[in-house]
């Protein structure tokens, strides 16, 4: 389990704003014109040579690398936040599966106190950040990551994303299991009023779910943010105004 740049959009070996649509410009014939193409070296896989024709000309990568972004996964989290106000000033915020660190990045440079994150990944170091290299559904993850937000959360967010085996029932049953246990872990930390955001995939979030978290949110939502790829299956849920149990 972890969080690559774009979960379902990354290279296959590995797995692993201002905001508003970003587009290259120009009309279709241009963009074709001045397309990017690589060509298919020795040892090379056609697979990964579509996925680096596509980063070198994806405008989302390309405005990470000038805003100082890890990841143009950044801009997912800054549209979120651009259209459902999700992060505050001084707010304390676990970021689950957080390499290679752009949301947490996000969530300090748009006002976040603190941010604990963890994944199976190392993250690079981030100031005003605490990164646990940890399996979050490993026994005792919970309880380290507890520590490391030093009291409850304003706000969870989750780009969790099992690693695939290619079996389709499998990698479902993985997808189902770990939204499940970010949205289980949001319920025992948030504190009222918090919020809870979550990459689910095609039919990753069951209908069980989704009715708890409507009884203990005031408002539970799905989204696609413009930076989350036309061809993914990926979307977002957002959960906010959390209601803890009487």
């Amino acid at each position: 389990m972890s969080k690559d740049d774009d979960n379902g959009e990354g290279e296959p070996e590995r797995r692993r704003r201002r905001s508003g649509p970003v587009t290259a410009g120009g009309d279709a014939r241009s963009a074709k014109q001045f397309r990017t193409r690589v060509k298919t070296a020795r040892g090379r896989k056609y697979s990964s040579k579509l996925w680096l024709e596509r980063q070198l000309n994806d405008p989302y990568v390309a405005r990470a690398k000038q805003d100082g972004y890890r990841s143009r996964a950044a801009y997912k989290l800054i549209e979120l936040d651009d259209k459902f106000g999700l992060i505050k000033p001084g707010m304390r915020v676990a970021d689950l599966g957080s390499a290679p660190g752009g949301w947490t990045q996000v969530a300090l440079k748009r006002g976040a106190a603190h941010v604990a994150g963890i994944d199976l990944l190392e993250v690079e170091p981030i100031t005003g950040a605490i990164q646990l290299e940890l399996d979050f559904t490993e026994e005792g993850a919970e309880d380290t990551l507890k520590d490391a937000l030093g009291g409850p959360a304003d706000l969870v967010i989750s780009d969790l994303a099992p690693w695939t085996t290619g079996h389709k029932s499998t990698d479902h049953l993985r997808i189902v299991a770990l939204v499940e246990a970010a949205a289980y872990f949001a319920l025992d930390v948030l504190k009222p009023g918090g919020g809870f955001v979550a990459k689910v995939f095609q039919g990753g979030a069951t209908g069980e779910l989704l009715d708890l978290l409507k009884t203990r949110f005031e408002k539970v939502r799905h989204y696609k943010p413009p930076a989350s790829r036309s061809e993914s299956a990926e979307t977002f849920l957002i959960a906010t105004g959390f209601r803890p149990e009487a």
